[in-house]
């Protein structure tokens, strides 16, 4: 499940009368209390440090079929107001403003949702500090194998009481406890309750306040987590230092296929260490190092050996401050790595005037979708020579192209690069714009630019932001808006 935009969920407090937690579980627990009966349950709670709570179901047993159908209407209602669907293996309440008082009661409605496969409660702040109240009644054996906690404010304590819950979910293939930023100091517990989940397929700790110590508690994890295919350690940006003699047992991970270390502060023996270990994970399809600026001058023999992942598809080293090395030994494992997709190099000031350094790997990319170089200081040369690889089909399969911020490129640059693109059949997007503080008249190759829209059926998006067009390109423009039957949005920087 993604993680959707966050409102304040500490809004909309309810009134203390029935929680709608109650409301929207009331048909399940109905429904469920009779397969309940025959389940074979525990008394275990995990951790003695928890105040047991009772065991026995205090809603009202329903008296008649006509009550019955009732409350299910009155579920059913409450769903769609929630845009929610029926209750049955899957609980999604994200961002949904639960409040103190829903805690508890949803504690005791998920024991009586026994089939529960799925629960997500992000981007609920009120759940910081409540998770015992909510998790409490799992036992083990529990069929949970989705548990997203993305935001919720949760403290050290919910990650150490975690910890213990872990072993209980011997079914748990995703968790994602992102945004969490104080549950750090509670690594250890929640390390050790990893180890009873051989089945986790993925685990996103991103945001989450992790130290250097913390990459060793999660190496001593890794080991029992053989069936692991995502890990994302982005923005915790303490773990700079930690990754050195760290990660013996992330080569245990042989079905790793998503890895994401974007700004996590990397230092250059981070590096020495990532370069002994990423060429192992043969199985890696996406790779994101992007915005670890420390690593820019440490990073060749680590770039170089990116040639040894063949399945990859999705290479992110924006923002890394690439130096002219690194980039030479990038651009020699790239032509190895057939399979690249998404392909980001923005921000790396040194692609400027040495694009065509790449030129054997556009040529050889043909599953290239997503090519990025925004601020890459590109200059003419190299748009023309980019221009060419396009003429001659090899970058066929691009819907995504970034240029941005590329403020060098001299308007016969881009009457160049217009003429061209119309080769480019599956682009969706394309972003010219300038900086910020650059504003500059739209040249004659607007009009190239106008022209060949027309040619691209798949183009949705043009930007341009702060590029000036003339009077007479305005009404070209119009005139374009309302001859084109489908819907393409130019953002430019505004008309004379």
């Amino acid at each position: 499940m993604s993680q959707t935009g966050k409102n304040n969920s500490s809004e909309g407090e309810t009134k203390p009368q029935t929680s709608f937690v109650n409301t929207f579980l009331r048909g399940s627990k109905a429904e469920s209390r009779e397969e309940k009966n025959d389940l074979q349950t525990t008394d275990f709670q995990p951790g003695d440090w928890i105040q047991k709570t009772a065991t026995s179901d205090t809603a009202k047993p329903l008296s008649s079929e006509m009550e019955l159908r009732s409350s299910m209407e009155e579920n059913e209602r409450f769903l769609q107001k929630l845009g929610k669907k029926t209750v049955d293996k899957c609980l999604d309440l994200n961002n949904c403003g639960l409040t103190t008082a829903d805690m508890k009661e949803m504690g005791e409605a998920l024991e009586m949702t026994p089939e529960l496969e799925e629960l997500n409660l992000s981007w609920n702040s009120k759940v910081g500090g409540s998770l015992p109240l909510i998790l409490q009644k799992f036992q083990k054996g529990s069929k949970i194998q989705i548990l997203e906690l993305v935001d919720c404010a949760l403290t050290s304590e919910d990650g150490a009481f975690l910890g213990q819950v872990l072993p209980m979910l011997e079914s748990l293939e995703v968790l994602d406890l992102s945004m969490n930023r104080d549950i750090g100091g509670s690594l250890n517990s929640i390390a050790q309750g990893l180890k009873s989940t051989s089945n986790l397929k993925v685990l996103k700790l991103h945001s989450c306040g992790l130290s250097q110590m913390s990459v060793k508690i999660l190496d001593v994890a890794f080991r029992y987590l053989s069936e692991l295919r995502k890990l994302d350690l982005s923005c915790n940006k303490d773990l700079g230092g930690g990754f050195e003699d760290s990660l013996a047992q992330v080569v245990m991970l042989k079905h790793l296929e998503v890895l994401d270390l974007h700004q996590c502060s990397l230092t250059a023996d981070d590096v020495m260490s990532l370069t002994q270990v990423i060429p192992l994970l043969s199985n890696l399809q996406e790779l994101d190092l992007s915005a670890n600026k420390k690593m820019g001058n440490s990073s060749e023999n680590l770039l170089s050996r990116l040639r040894f992942l063949p399945a990859l598809k999705s290479l992110v080293i924006n923002n890394c401050a690439l130096e002219s090395e690194s980039f030479i030994a990038l651009a020699e494992a790239s032509v190895h790595l057939s399979a690249l997709e998404v392909f980001n190099l923005s921000w790396n000031k040194c692609v400027g005037g040495n694009l065509k350094l790449l030129l054997e790997t556009l040529k050889l990319s043909t599953s290239l979708q997503v090519l990025r170089l925004s601020s890459c200081s590109l200059v003419t040369e190299d748009v023309a020579l980019l221009a060419s690889v396009i003429q001659t089909g090899h970058l066929a399969k691009l819907r995504k192209l970034d240029l941005s911020y590329n403020d060098s490129i001299c308007d016969a640059g881009w009457t160049m690069f217009c003429q061209k693109v119309q080769f480019l059949k599956e682009l969706s997007e394309l972003d010219i714009s300038l900086r910020p503080s650059n504003f500059r008249d739209c040249g004659q190759w607007f009009r190239h630019l106008l022209c060949t829209v027309t040619k691209l059926p798949q183009i949705t998006e043009i930007g341009m932001k702060r590029w000036i067009l003339p009077a007479s390109q305005e009404e070209e423009l119009e005139w374009f808006d309302q001859d084109r039957k489908r819907s393409i949005h130019f953002d430019h920087g505004g008309f004379q």
